[in-house]
This record gives C-alpha cells, structure tokens and sequence, in this order.
C-alpha cells in the first residue's frame, strides 16, 4: 500500500504560478512512475506530467514551457511547478503513484485560477 498526500492547490490569477507538492509513504517500489493528472468539471481525467524514477519527464503539450514536474527522492515527493497560469488550467489535481506494486492516486487538490 501507498499513501499519498497532496498540497499547494488554491486561488490564483491568470498570470501567476503554484507549486503542488504530493509526499508517498508506505511500501512502494524504488522503480516507478509519479504522474499529475487533472479533471475539470464535465471532463475526463487527463494527464498533465509524469516523471520515472529513473529517465525523463513527460509533459501535455497544453502546459509545456509552462509546468515543470520534478522528483526529490529521498523524500518520496514530486513536485508540480505552474508558471504562466490560465483559466483553463482551473481543476482538480491529482497526484498518482505507478510501480509494480499497483497504482495509487492521492485525494486530489483544487487549483482556481481566475480570469
């Protein structure tokens, strides 16, 4: 089982940045995959970055240049970095967890941003 624990979600203008932070704790896998997702009301969960534990991270094309994902392994955490923020990046963030030992995602955290 793993745990995750998001933070760093809010209210911000168009314009400004957050930095979402999400801590995994239990009995994961060394190798594995730590991804952002976000689901706006009436859409599909997509997937905004990911990054291995090893090897480079992955971005959607509507938040590249903008959005910065990175890793600090020794405290289990990943980090979200949004720059440059837009109405349209206004949803639920969810934090998941990708090994061998299943998937796990996190409660998920509101990120408004207002026009």
């Amino acid at each position: 089982q793993v745990q995750l624990v998001e933070s760093g979600g809010g209210l911000v203008q168009a314009g400004g940045s957050l930095r979402l932070s999400c801590t995994a704790s239990g009995s994961g896998s060394s190798i594995n995959i730590m991804d952002w997702y976000r689901q706006a009301p009436g859409n599909q969960r997509e997937l905004v970055a990911s990054i291995p534990s090893v090897g480079s991270p992955n971005y959607a094309d509507s938040v590249k240049g903008r959005f910065t994902i990175s890793r600090d392994s020794a405290k289990n955490t990943v980090y979200l970095q949004m720059n440059s923020l837009k109405p349209e990046d206004t949803a639920i963030y969810y934090c998941r967890y990708n090994s061998r030992a299943g998937a796990y995602w996190g409660q998920g955290t509101q990120v408004t941003v207002s026009s």
